[in-house]
């Protein structure tokens, strides 16, 4: 429980992408192997449950301007995943947080997973 809070606190220091990379070494050191692609999966089943209703394929039939795409995080400062998890939580504008529907840690499995199709330019397989 010490490391991760040792790890979150560097990870909100360095941020961007280094703070996905750190995320992942995190994962790995905190959960065993086998549940880590539980893990993605949870985050991505969390975001097609509660999230992409409104931001398919991270869009956002709302707001155009306020994407999931790197270019819009980025813009908006949302370029780590840790800012990205605060705004699932607490919400933003006319988006209302998630926290309780995303129970605990989700927030952060989201987040990690929304950076994740960021980084990839939103594009499966």
């Amino acid at each position: 429980m010490k490391l991760q809070i040792r790890l979150r606190r560097l990870v909100l220091e360095l941020g961007g992408q280094t703070a996905g990379l750190l995320i992942l070494i995190s994962t790995l050191l905190i959960h065993p192997i086998g549940t880590i692609a539980l893990d993605t999966d949870a985050g991505g089943s969390l975001f097609k449950q509660h999230c992409s209703g409104c931001h398919v394929n991270g869009g956002n039939i709302i707001r155009r301007n306020k994407t999931l795409r790197l270019k819009a995080l980025e813009r908006n400062g949302l370029d780590n995943p840790q800012a990205i998890a605060r705004v699932a939580r607490e919400g933003i504008g006319q988006m209302s947080g998630y926290e309780d529907v995303l129970g605990d840690s989700g927030d952060q499995l989201v987040a990690a997973w929304i950076w994740a199709q960021a980084q990839n330019a939103w594009t499966q397989g």
